[in-house]
């Protein structure tokens, strides 16, 4: 019999980071009857399949919850809602009565919100620091009894992460973050290192209100790219119009979108040259024309002029919703993120109780030892186990990488990205915004006559206008110092040309194509236009009173420090492409002057498709800037957006360069392989010390203050060593 698969969704609160959801897919993965369990950590949303015979919505909730985590089935919008009614004769006890529940409204809620703070992240690190700090100051009046109060200390700041190790190991979690810091604190706690559990637990607790923080804003990227679809839509029903919600729409369905709107769905274009700024998706700053039958994607922005769309996709399954399931889906493609010493404690922690408790009880059962001696020797070599120095050994040279970093305008979102830049084998770029500086110049001025005049005269056209070439011709008109003079009867031929009367002379400029004739007409401007157009520049043909006058050619130029930067990166062995949704002419043309390879014409999921194939070579890094690029983004291996980029982008990648400046990019490879050697280094000096310390304690060489002596030094060593990465150079 086959079985019966049933779906549902629901949203879950209080995730702090990637491994939290890993332990809740594992819990409910366990479950009998679940035929799949998948999280998306960016829209905190867990996905099951499962047999409703087998298992029930109930027992899928009992284990999220029992986790310490909330869970809402999605689409439960249900609230509680009083209705009021009011006469004129109870108004006043209306009034009152009003009040009251209001006050206690407020009252409740404030009360909640208080709650809420305090059993969040940052509330735990508030409450464990305030009883730290506490503790440090009564014992500088009272020393005798110091131990008492940094236990105190210790304790409150346990608290938290013992019920969470309770809750982990009740649902087959068993050696965690948390069970490590667990037995690390007790361990030190048991044998009167009382100081030390209290600070290692004040700085886990503000670790993880730390992760929990960059976990929020990495979920604003899909918020923000949400927000690009409109929620509403303009319905067309003959000679009605009528406004229904995007999610009402379907296929076949006929809509109008005014300038400066986005196209809420996919479509076709229904009337003649609609102009569409679709930098949204493809991140090229050009407007694109799209004649009559031809397709637009959702998220499009529409300009110049009304436009009517017949709706091609379902709802929720528009080209922007893609996007944003792309983003969720790539979660499940990046290089594991779970922290180091996370990794090591699945082995690490049991295996050193498992050696503790064998050191305290064979030798007094085997072969006569004294109880007393070997339980002493066990217990110091649980705290020569204890992984303070392995537990500070990767954040301190991460932390110390990444203030150094931050000081340089390099903004790194976790030590993940360091690792990974550190193994980088081929670095990809988006091209518009990134390699280049993502506006249109003008490059060339080619005229019948006086050059300077011509210019002047088609500025005084272009000017008003909000396309991209427009203004970078009046741009180029006042950096020439040119006056640009008055315009009258201004008319657009949308996405073909735009003409008007300047000092009573007609003025047209326009494409090649709508000039084709005028510019045929011309041999030597026609080669040079040809000329032009094979460097992938854009060429606009200018007349006047019907004449031929000549022509400009514009392109987005390469930063000044392209390809220096390339260079760098070439000399530092990693391979270098440039990804973009350009035509190949002028991808080509980029490419060769700045010496990489190129892959042009690309979507959103083509980019997608090339970066699993460099993934074959090694670790993948993506450099990007624009909407289109964030799927990319979080596929690489390590995705860096630039600063001058959009939010979306910023959020969806693991660094951003927040001065915009390309020349960081090889500073920040030598940052990760600087990095990752001094990880190296900080956990052999806390595994040495601890090797040389087991064998030595077992033969009766070190007791329990020289395992104290080793923990603490290894503790001093590791730090000092990451903090050598504050006053390194990565240049």
């Amino acid at each position: 019999m086959k079985d019966l698969h049933h779906h549902m969704a629901w949203t879950i609160s209080g995730m702090d980071c990637p491994s939290c959801a890993k332990s809740i897919e594992k819990a409910v993965d366990r479950l009998p009857g679940i035929h799949a369990a998948r999280i998306s950590f960016a829209r905190e949303r867990l996905n099951t399949d499962f047999n409703p015979k087998e298992v029930s919505q109930d027992d899928i909730q009992k284990v999220v919850t029992g986790l310490g985590f909330g869970l809402t089935e999605v689409g439960d919008g249900s609230t509680n809602t009083v209705e009021r009614k009011s006469s004129c004769c109870s108004s006043s006890q209306t009034v009152d009565q009003s009040s009251k529940a209001s006050f206690t409204g407020d009252v409740n809620g404030h009360f909640d919100k208080l709650k809420a703070f305090l059993g969040g992240s940052t509330g735990k690190v508030l409450i464990a620091g305030v009883a730290f700090f506490i503790a440090v100051g009564l014992a500088q009046f009272n020393p005798v009894n110091a131990r008492l109060y940094y236990s105190a200390a210790a304790l409150i700041g346990l608290v938290p992460i013992f019920l969470n190790t309770l809750r982990a190991i009740r649902f087959g979690q068993y050696f965690g973050i948390q069970t490590l810091m667990t037995v690390a604190a007790i361990g030190a706690l048991f044998l009167g290192e009382a100081l030390e559990a209290s600070m290692v637990l004040f700085l886990f607790l503000i670790g993880e209100a730390l992760e929990q923080r960059a976990a929020n804003k990495a979920r604003e990227g899909v918020t923000l790219l949400l927000d690009l679809q409109p929620k509403v839509a303009h319905l067309v029903q003959g000679n009605h119009r009528q406004e229904i919600s995007v999610e009402d729409l379907s296929v076949d369905d006929v809509i109008e979108v005014r300038p400066g709107e986005r196209l809420p769905a996919d479509g076709i274009v229904l009337n003649s040259m609609a102009v569409l700024d679709e930098s949204a998706l493809t991140g090229e700053s050009i407007p694109r024309n799209r004649d009559v039958n031809e397709a637009a994607q959702a998220g499009s922005l529409v300009l110049e002029k009304l436009t009517t769309f017949r709706v091609t996709s379902e709802a929720g399954d528009n080209t922007l919703d893609r996007i944003i399931r792309l983003i969720e889906e790539s979660e499940e493609h990046k290089a594991p993120v779970a922290r180091f010493i996370d990794r090591f404690s699945s082995w690490y922690t049991p295996a050193m109780m498992g050696v503790s408790l064998l050191v305290a009880v064979i030798p007094p059962l085997l072969f006569n030892g004294v109880w007393e001696a070997w339980i002493y020797k066990a217990l110091t070599l649980l705290i020569i186990s204890c992984p303070c120095a392995l537990v500070i050994s990767v954040p301190a040279a991460v932390t110390s990488s990444l203030a150094a970093s931050a000081r340089r305008g390099l903004l790194i979102k976790g030590g993940a990205a360091l690792e990974l830049l550190s193994r980088a084998k081929t670095m990809a770029f988006d091209k518009t915004g990134t390699l280049t500086e993502g506006k249109p110049q003008v490059t060339d001025v080619v005229a019948q006559g006086d050059a300077a005049e011509m210019v002047r005269l088609t500025a005084a056209v272009e000017r008003g206008s909000s396309h991209p070439l427009a203004e970078a011709v009046v741009r180029y008109a006042e950096d020439q110092g040119i006056d640009i003079p008055a315009v009258t009867d201004a008319q657009s031929i949308t996405g073909k040309a735009a003409q008007g009367q300047v000092e009573g002379r007609n003025i047209a400029v326009g494409s090649t194509d709508y000039f084709a004739e005028q510019l045929a007409g011309d041999a030597n401007i026609y080669a040079q236009a040809q000329e032009l157009l094979a460097q992938g520049k854009t060429v606009v043909v200018v007349t006047v009173d019907k004449a031929l006058a000549g022509i400009l050619a514009l392109r987005d130029e390469p930063r000044a420090e392209a390809r220096d930067t390339l260079k760098q990166l070439q000399q530092l062995d990693i391979e270098t492409i440039m990804l973009t949704g350009d035509n190949p002419k002028t991808g080509k043309a980029l490419g060769g002057e700045l010496g990489l390879a190129v892959k042009a014409g690309l979507m959103p999921q083509d980019k997608l498709r090339e970066i699993d194939q460099l993934r074959s070579k090694g670790t993948v890094v993506m450099v990007g800037d624009g909407i289109n690029d964030a799927p990319a983004l979080k596929v690489a291996d390590v995705g860096i957006a630039m600063g001058g980029g959009t939010d979306v982008a910023l959020e969806a990648a693991d660094i951003a360069l927040m001065q915009n400046k390309l020349e960081d990019l090889p500073a920040l490879i030598r940052r990760g392989r600087q990095t990752m050697l001094n990880i190296h280094q900080n956990v052999a000096l806390a595994l040495g010390l601890k090797g040389i310390f087991l064998l030595t304690t077992l033969f009766g060489v070190t007791g329990l203050w020289m395992a104290v002596l080793a923990d603490t030094g290894a503790t001093v060593l590791v730090t000092l060593n990451a903090l050598r990465l504050l006053r390194s150079s990565s240049d």
